[in-house]
């Protein structure tokens, strides 16, 4: 069965990629089903339940993790003297200016704001 989708128009191009996704899952599913039961037959053998094994997720879907919050940037404690539009909150590394202003003598209080 060979089909020329290049004499199909768009339309029918999407109506075929729409029918080939059906099939593909009604495929998926079955598949699954199938695979349940192997494992149920499986575990049975043993004596145990595909739910003993898997735990309640093998029942239900899994639910989605919420997403991290967003952390707050936090607001600059220092500002370079020479240069105001270099800040620092004072968190993590120190930036080389602040470290050359301390090494020329300033005070991290002469640089807060």
């Amino acid at each position: 069965m060979a089909i020329d989708l290049k004499n199909m128009s768009r339309k029918e191009l999407e109506k075929l990629a729409s029918d080939v996704g059906k099939s593909l899952e009604k495929h998926r599913k079955k598949d699954l089903k199938k695979v349940r039961l192997e494992m149920e037959k499986l575990a049975a053998a043993h004596g145990v339940t595909v739910e003993d094994i898997m735990g309640n997720k093998a029942t239900t879907e899994a639910t989605p993790k919420k997403a991290a919050a967003v952390k707050a940037k936090s607001a600059p404690k220092y500002a370079d003297s020479a240069d105001k539009s270099k800040t620092w909150t004072g968190k993590g590394r120190q930036p080389e200016w602040f470290k050359s202003a301390i090494a020329a003598g300033q005070t991290p209080e002469s640089m807060a704001i």
